[in-house]
């Protein structure tokens, strides 16, 4: 991020320094047509070169991360404001031409202030401006009278002209480049989103997801009428699975069997890890029997896989526990039916379903 800092500000300032470079060689020509003397134009460069060499200095020194605005914008705009306002006193017969560059400085300035910062910059560059125009009698002008003046004149408003182009393309292009973050932080928050909600291991839903999942499934039964539901299932002899193979083979029974369910239930079918070996899979528009039929497939399918390629002799089982939802019953109620179903299956020697 500092590094990206520090190529912003350089190629902010090395704008600024074409910018006072074109704006030099126009006081030149304004020099040759005699309206002013050679010092002007060295002056407004060397001037104009020292002071972006101090927010050069004070840039690759990182001096600038320390502040929030780490253009240093406000100082900026004041600095560069200054001099012009200095160089409309000392040559006011061009003066117009200062003061084109004062909008230029403001315009783009604007890209990067705040509201309390632009209101300061009006501030004091009205307080600068005032006595200018209320307490001299100089006149402020553009002088025309010689063909040379009026290329010069010509070359101040081109330049301009152009120079408010560039920033309308900086604006542009800033506005392009917040669409763009904006679009990516969208796209990160959703992946976000959805790794909150997803087992790390398993890669199916996690519990807080199930769970939400389980009672939009309630609610939706509650409206419609239709039946709802749930099979609590339970890896049989986990525990002695872990002991005996070790637990990264665990996982990959874990994992196997997850990917072995997801493959094997419907597209409106939910199914989530809801806790150590145990996962809990919804299935909307079920009663018991079609339900306890369609987790028992299941089940035959775990006990039919091939799980020596894990390790030699190794046999993987599941028992559930099938509830359907009654009337206006929570979610509490309707796991708890689950789990006394499961804990059934259990007892009766596992590797089979039981329903509430």
């Amino acid at each position: 991020m500092l590094r990206r800092r520090v190529g912003q500000r350089r190629h902010m300032l090395a704008v600024q320094g074409v910018s006072y470079v074109l704006m030099t060689l126009v006081m030149l020509v304004y020099c040759y047509a005699g309206s002013i003397p050679l010092i002007l134009p060295s002056a407004y460069f060397v001037c104009g070169v020292g002071l972006l060499s101090v927010f050069v200095v004070l840039s690759e020194a990182h001096f600038n991360d320390r502040f929030e605005d780490h253009y240093l914008t406000i100082y900026q705009v004041a600095g560069h404001v200054a001099l012009q306002l200095c160089f409309l006193l000392a040559a006011p017969q061009i003066g117009f031409f200062f003061l084109s560059v004062v909008f230029l400085i403001f315009g783009f300035g604007a890209l990067r202030m705040t509201s309390r910062q632009a209101i300061t910059s009006w501030t004091l560059t009205m307080i600068g401006l005032a006595p200018i125009f209320l307490f001299t009698s100089t006149p402020i002008g553009l002088p025309i009278t010689t063909p040379t003046e009026r290329v010069a004149a010509m070359l101040s408003f081109v330049l301009t002209i152009g120079q408010c182009a560039f920033v309308g393309l900086y604006g542009s292009t800033m506005r392009k480049m917040l669409y763009d973050r904006s679009f990516e932080l969208k796209a990160a928050y959703k992946r976000i989103e959805e790794l909150a909600e997803i087992d790390e291991l398993t890669g199916a839903s996690n519990r807080r997801s199930i769970m939400r999942m389980l009672q939009e499934e309630i609610d939706r039964a509650g409206r419609s009428g239709s039946p709802c539901s749930i099979a609590l299932i339970d890896l049989d002899w986990f525990k002695r699975i872990n002991d005996a193979y070790g637990h990264p083979t665990g996982d990959e029974v874990l994992r196997t069997f997850s990917i072995t369910a997801f493959a094997n239930i419907r597209s409106v079918d939910r199914f989530g890890r809801y806790g150590g070996e145990e996962f809990l899979l919804v299935l909307p528009d079920m009663e018991t029997e079609r339900a306890a039929r369609a987790v028992d497939r299941l089940r035959a399918m775990i006990a039919e896989l091939d799980w020596s390629a894990f390790s030699p002799g190794m046999k993987v089982t599941m028992s559930a526990g099938v509830a359907t939802l009654n009337p206006n019953e929570t979610s509490d109620t309707f796991l708890a039916r689950a789990d006394s179903a499961l804990y059934a299956a259990k007892a009766q020697g596992r590797n089979r379903i039981a329903s509430a």
